[in-house]
């Protein structure tokens, strides 16, 4: 059987440049479908089992975050289903995976995907409890559905907002709203219990249907930034955060979680909205202490490894959680997860994955039960 190297599925990309034997594959990553951003991968690699392949990325150094690269083990899998870490190296430009499938077809990719078939199912799983409703809020700019799910009553008196995948290829963070959802609609979960009688959750698990779908990292299909079009977003541009905010500024928000994934870090941490020039103490405050109570919920998050602060500009306001504060008054944190690993808890076999961060998911419901109380 010939080397075959194949992309044409959900969240598929790459550019094959020569793949004439399993020991010389060559090949460049793709850009996003209306952007000139290269990171995100997922390709199907067919007849080579038992040979010990040479995949080399030709153009990892002219990437988004060529950073990213270093200390990287690329994805694998052989049903979609079970991921594994694959031995990856990165000498500054090329970026090399060397591995001896076991199978006749494997997958690799960046992180282990999160398809829009799951994220339809996910979203019909969660209906079927009678704690859920769940609304249509419009299309995005290729008419895929925008949804968000409505948990608890929403006369609840506090507003709880879960968002994830502004960034699509980030997909580990519609992971971690799959564990929120499972543990949330829990009946034997005490904090999911507790919490619908305190509070209203409104979550959007994927914010950027269309370029989930397309195989992008950052961008939707007019090559926005989702998170760069929260002050001033049109149904032309940017439907999906314009869809969003008209929701919240309908229903109020005390609380808003923005889920992501970092390139370079390997860490789980939060960013805040310490740049805003109206940042009050009391709101450095509810920062710390969601920190604080995350890190008892879960030794897998910490506080030292982060973005640190900076300064303000004019861009502040066009990012999802310091324009959520400063519309609303309310604790709004970037909640970030790794594309690596966890240096403080590494795993060697799957590194950072999926199943991680579903538990992460899950645990994140007891610093946001402490955060209503404030």
């Amino acid at each position: 059987m010939s080397i075959k190297i194949s992309s044409q599925f959900d969240a598929g990309a790459i550019d094959v440049v020569s793949a004439t034997s399993a020991g010389s594959i060559d090949l460049n990553i793709r850009k996003d479908s209306h952007a000139d951003i290269t990171q995100w991968f997922y390709f199907r690699l067919q007849g080579a089992q038992g040979e010990a392949c040479t995949i080399r990325f030709l153009n990892a150094g002219q990437s988004a975050y060529p950073d990213g690269w270093n200390d990287y083990q690329a994805m694998a899998s052989y049903d979609r289903v079970n991921w594994f870490r694959v031995p990856t190296s990165f000498d500054g430009q090329v970026m090399t995976i060397s591995h001896t499938p076991g199978m006749d077809s494997v997958y690799y990719a960046y992180f282990e995907p999160y398809s829009w078939e799951r994220h339809l199912e996910l979203l019909d799983r969660a209906q079927m409890s009678e704690q859920v409703r769940m609304q249509d809020l419009g299309s995005t700019i290729e008419g895929r559905d925008m949804n968000v799910l409505v948990i608890g009553d929403p006369a609840a008196p506090k507003k709880v907002w879960v968002i994830a995948r502004q960034h699509p290829g980030e997909t580990m963070a519609e992971w971690l709203v799959e564990g929120m959802l499972d543990a949330l609609l829990d009946p034997s979960d005490a904090f999911g219990r507790q919490l619908l009688k305190e509070a209203v959750f409104y979550v959007v698990p994927n914010m950027n249907p269309d370029g989930s779908v397309h195989g992008n990292l950052r961008t939707n299909a007019a090559g926005a930034n989702l998170n760069r079009e929260w002050n001033t977003p049109t149904m032309e541009r940017s439907p999906e955060v314009l869809l969003v905010k008209q929701k919240m500024k309908e229903t109020g928000c005390d609380l808003f979680l923005d889920v992501h994934g970092d390139e370079g870090l390997p860490y789980v941490f939060v960013a805040g909205s310490s740049a805003l020039p109206t940042f009050t103490p009391e709101q450095a405050a509810a920062e710390k202490q969601f920190a604080d109570d995350f890190k008892v919920a879960s030794p897998d998050f910490q506080t030292e490894h982060g973005y640190g602060d900076s300064p303000y500009t004019p861009e502040v306001l066009t990012m999802g959680s310091p324009h959520i504060t400063h519309a609303f008054g309310c604790l709004a944190l970037t909640l970030e997860l790794p594309f690596k690993d966890n240096a403080n808890d590494p795993d060697a076999e799957t590194g950072w994955d999926g199943a991680r961060s579903a538990r992460l998911g899950a645990a994140v419901l007891q610093p946001i039960l402490r955060a209503i109380r404030r």
